[in-house]
């Protein structure tokens, strides 16, 4: 059986990079300017248009991760999921 193609071929960051970025733009609800200033801080340039693009692209499939995660039982739009670092 073939393996499905990287959605990331052919692009010039590594798919680490790009995930991070649709990441931050999606969980911390920033701007893509935000996000070019957050990786050129840690030494990458990238342009805002780049993560447009990224989260155009890649967006949708990471948005199908967040809902198929398991959260636990949800009581009053509230999740009772707990961390054990806390009881």
């Amino acid at each position: 059986m073939k393996k499905p193609p990287d959605p990331h071929h052919r692009h010039r960051f590594p798919a680490d990079l790009i995930s991070h970025a649709v990441w931050l733009y999606h969980v911390f609800s920033l701007s893509f300017r935000d996000v070019e200033l957050l990786l050129a801080e840690r030494g990458v340039i990238v342009s805002y248009e780049s993560v447009r693009r990224w989260c155009l692209k890649f967006g949708s499939a990471f948005a199908d991760n967040l809902l198929a995660a398991d959260l636990g039982p949800v009581i009053n739009g509230t999740s009772t999921r707990c961390s054990s670092a806390f009881r």
